[in-house]
């Protein structure tokens, strides 16, 4: 029997008044109104025409992705509709599949296809532009010897959007034509460690170079780009919403990863890796995380590569990568070390590996700087950026607007 059928028989769904929208968003109802206004609810007349009925399913899923919070002034919520990315039950999910799944099935170039477009390319790779690839090579080997990575990232962005003078072109297919050669300008313009891998290679054969002077191996390759097949979204995190931002600017798709570059460098964000890393290396070099863990808890530190705020269990991604690095014969040591970090911590504070942790053992394993793992994120992360940005395109510009919570003193004041 179809849904069409079985509502034919049992009548339609039932739907929520606009009071009963509101109590389930946990808002008033004045801002169940502001939310159609700015796209993220649909409504419908009542009967008799006496006020609006919302979706009961759609006002379930707003609430999910927001959470019941106070409103902000002047309708100011930042929750807004997207298809890209689905955070619940302890699971992810991109476009409706489980990201873990793709990953493990997928390569990195694949699974952006899917996120940007909803078909998969199988074999799909990645070409820079000559011309472009030379221009952020130049403008990345003018930098201080003592730059990160993520320094080289944001100027390989701007040199790349300089050369293209199309950038403005927000059509679906421009965007799509400039990501497609950015990704790999960002890994070529980053300093080579080790011959870099032949052209027509997976992304991830080519950032490997880029990140360690050890040989590759099948399993770390693998490694490798299923972290960043599991890294390109995350919903609005910070960097995403900055993207997103920029996006309704009407910013071009460089500008857009450029906004998303900036806020990625926090250390509570895509540096928080590099934090994972030293402590694990202090652990492998010690012969014991206990230690390492006692020092951090003595002197107040967090723990890092610990807990996540959106899943109560382990971090799926971290899940995803512990099981291949099983594989990987250079990173027992790493691995143990990481697996008593969570042991020991476990006996003061149910916390769980998250996605840093397992970087973290990646890099220490296989000969990276403390940075890698921030890199890996950056070059990742791009293309979700990307994804979001095209979703952005599509709706009204500037809507991404909140209203600040004035705290200062009242008027009028007396001229300083």
């Amino acid at each position: 029997m179809t849904d069409q059928s079985a509502h034919g028989e049992q009548g339609p769904p039932p739907r929520l008044t606009t009071r009963e929208a509101a109590e389930l968003l946990g808002v008033k109802p004045e801002t169940v109104y502001a939310y159609v206004s700015r796209g993220q609810l649909s409504s419908a007349r009542a009967a008799g025409g006496r006020g609006s009925t919302f979706d009961a399913d759609e006002v379930r899923a707003l609430a999910r992705r927001s959470g019941r919070r106070d409103p902000t002034p002047a309708g100011g919520d930042l929750a807004f509709r997207t298809g890209i990315t689905l955070i619940e039950d302890d699971r992810y999910f991109f476009r409706g599949v489980d990201a873990t799944e793709l990953a493990r099935r997928y390569g990195y170039e694949e699974v952006a296809e899917w996120l940007w477009t909803g078909e998969l390319r199988p074999g799909a790779r990645f070409t820079a532009s000559a011309g472009t690839l030379a221009a952020a090579r130049r403008t990345v080997g003018a930098l201080p010897a003592h730059s990160g990575s993520t320094d080289r990232l944001r100027v390989a962005v701007t040199a790349a959007a300089a050369t293209d003078p199309l950038r403005f072109d927000l059509s679906h297919e421009a965007v799509l034509s400039s990501a497609r050669s950015l990704i790999p300008t960002l890994v070529g313009a980053l300093p080579a460690l080790r011959d870099p891998a032949p052209e027509g290679g997976s992304l991830a054969r080519g950032l490997w170079s880029r990140l360690t002077t050890e040989p590759a191996d099948a399993p770390s390759l693998a490694v490798l780009d299923a972290a960043l097949a599991l890294l390109i979204d995350h919903d609005l995190a910070a960097s995403t919403l900055a993207a997103r931002v920029a996006a309704s600017a009407r910013a071009h798709p460089y500008a857009v990863v450029s906004a998303g570059l900036g806020v990625l460098e926090g250390p509570l964000h895509g540096a928080a890796s590099g934090l994972a890393h030293r402590m694990l290396r202090e652990a492998v070099d010690r012969g014991s995380a206990v230690p390492v863990v006692a020092d951090h808890l003595r002197t107040g530190r967090r723990v890092p590569g610990l807990g996540h705020r959106l899943y109560r269990g382990e971090d799926p991604r971290a899940t995803v990568l512990f099981a291949l690095l099983e594989d990987v014969s250079q990173a027992a040591d790493a691995l143990a070390a990481a697996r008593e970090v969570v042991g020991t911590t476990a006996r003061h504070a149910p916390l769980h590996a998250n996605v840093d942790l397992a970087l973290a053992v990646l890099s220490v394993s296989r000969g990276m700087s403390a940075d890698a793992g921030e890199t890996v994120f950056a070059v990742s992360r791009t293309a979700g950026w990307i994804a979001h940005a095209l979703e952005e395109y599509g709706e009204r510009p500037l809507r991404i607007r909140p209203s600040g919570q004035y705290a200062g003193p009242r008027p009028p004041q007396p001229l300083p």
